[in-house]
């Protein structure tokens, strides 16, 4: 995978070998190991002793699984809890009645409602767009269907944490950066953020081997042959370094 963050395209173009990085990528470039795979350690520390942006860079890891995301009994997603965060609080809209919703407005919820908030949204309003996350207790999901085809990818959805009896809790994790979501795209791929440069390495070294362990709970029954093919890392501004995926399993596999 390409070092810096890219869009679809650039990840595109980059299989073509057509993206043009920038000359202070290249030199970063220079001072990452070719070919070597590291520690969890090794790698962090690497990164960010080269991260140099003028803010503070996301680190992310970008897993290659032995999965085909073609098939749905290989679909791997889910919710992740870091244990020291990702560094980035999301909005965060709850559809919800009575109790549950004042609990998710005492957690912090940027937007809470029931049938109103479905009738506005059904009248055109597009400021749920501007959520990270949408989030539904159970029995509101057959009013929130009916938005369905509006919300789309930020349709609220168990497999992703975001349906749940106890909202308050996980507009808590959001709002408190420790929630962190993954899902495997058409490659194969799970891209996921697991903190800033400035977090101690030890942090983020934890916040990797819980990933790590969370994808390997979440190995589908129909995958076959080895599944984590790859892990690599970078932050966003920086080239990437390949980890030895053999110690970050039997690492995730003691904690």
């Amino acid at each position: 995978m390409p070092g810096a963050k890219l869009s679809t395209r650039q990840r595109r173009e980059a299989k073509l070998g057509k993206v043009k990085h920038s000359k202070r990528y290249m030199e970063l470039a220079k001072q990452t190991p070719k070919g070597s795979l590291l520690t969890p350690e090794e790698a962090i520390n690497k990164i960010k002793s080269i991260a140099n942006a003028k803010f503070d860079e996301t680190m992310e890891v970008a897993v290659n699984l032995g999965v085909d995301p073609r098939h749905g009994d290989q679909m791997v997603r889910g919710t992740v809890n870091l244990p020291f965060g990702t560094g980035k609080s999301r909005k965060v809209a709850v559809f919800a009645k009575g109790e549950k919703a004042d609990a998710a407005r005492e957690a912090g919820a940027d937007e809470v409602g029931a049938e109103d908030l479905i009738e506005k949204i059904q009248k055109g309003w597009t400021g749920w767009a501007d959520f990270d996350l949408l989030v539904a207790t159970p029995d509101m999901m057959p009013l929130v269907g009916r938005v369905g085809s509006i919300l789309k990818q930020k349709m609220p959805n168990p497999k992703a944490g975001t349906v749940s009896p106890n909202v308050a809790q996980v507009v808590k994790d959001i709002k408190g950066a420790t929630r962190a979501e993954y899902r495997v795209e058409k490659e194969g791929i799970i891209h996921c953020p697991i903190g800033k440069v400035s977090y101690p390495a030890e942090n983020l070294q934890a916040n990797l081997i819980t990933l790590i362990g969370a994808l390997l709970k979440a190995k589908p029954a129909a995958a076959k042959g080895k599944y984590l093919k790859k892990i690599s890392i970078t932050a966003t501004m920086s080239p990437s370094l390949s980890i030895d995926t053999t110690v970050a399993q039997k690492m995730a596999e003691k904690s």
